[in-house]
């Protein structure tokens, strides 16, 4: 691939990303998921390893009825980003839990595209970002509601937290909704560690390192609520928290 053809932060899905690091990426290389109707389909992605550039494009198709439940941790590459697009069908269900963490100068994002094609279908995503150094989260997410895809629901929650000075995380929620009987949501959010809480732990003795294990955990565990394997849940946890804890 040459330069010429990369993509530029003028490309609204690569706005806040590092498009100088997707030379000798494959970008026409979509991996294709089909979920029949009534059917349901899981899987859960990991990027735990590796300093170049991670990039992992999924196009899933649901039937009416189905559901699709994606779960991933970015917790490594200079660039590391998962994109999915989604095309629901009457009554079908997505479900999207992610985290990215991370320091040094390194990007690490979600983009997702979910097309309401069909009334009654439902979606909901979930993302956590924990940074420091100078490491960016980025969470990128178009809902489209087509004319007559009535009683769509979907939503979508991010938040951000931001372990050190000099770290960003970057929200980019797009609604486009052609029917009227819908119910559609978003919400943002960027902070820092609560010094309350840490206060109230440091008081009951536990040391600064726990203290922000802990209240990391608890966070970044809003995204996996909703898958109901506990082992693989734990096992999400697990690749997360230890890159949080190779930084404290």
């Amino acid at each position: 691939m040459s330069t010429a053809t990369l993509p530029t932060r003028k490309d609204e899905a690569w706005r806040y990303s590092a498009v100088e690091r997707l030379d000798g990426a494959d970008l026409d290389a979509w991996r294709e998921i089909a979920v029949p109707a009534g059917e349901t389909f899981r899987e859960c992605l990991t990027i735990e390893d590796g300093d170049t550039t991670h990039l992992h494009r999924l196009r899933v198709t649901l039937g009416e009825g189905a559901r699709c439940e994606l779960f991933a941790v970015i917790a490594a590459g200079l660039l590391g980003r998962i994109e999915v697009e989604v095309t629901s069908a009457r009554g079908s269900h997505f479900e999207f839990g992610g985290v990215t963490l991370g320091g040094r100068d390194t990007v690490r994002e979600f983009v997702t595209r979910v097309v309401h094609a069909e009334p009654e279908a439902t979606s909901n995503q979930v993302v956590r970002s924990v940074h420091w150094g100078q490491g960016t989260g980025n969470f990128l997410g178009n809902i489209d509601v087509v004319k007559d895809a009535q009683k769509t629901d979907a939503a979508q929650s991010f938040k951000g937290l931001l372990l050190e000075k000099g770290a960003s995380v970057n929200a980019v929620p797009q609604l486009e909704i052609y029917a009227d009987d819908v119910k559609c949501a978003h919400g943002a959010s960027v902070g820092q560690m609560d010094e309350a809480a840490r206060f109230y732990m440091a008081a009951r003795g536990l040391s600064p390192e726990a203290s922000r294990r802990l209240l990391v955990q608890a966070f970044i565990g809003d995204a996996f609520v909703a898958l109901g394997d506990e082992a693989t849940r734990e096992q999400l946890m697990g690749v997360a928290l230890a890159k949080l804890d190779k930084h404290l």
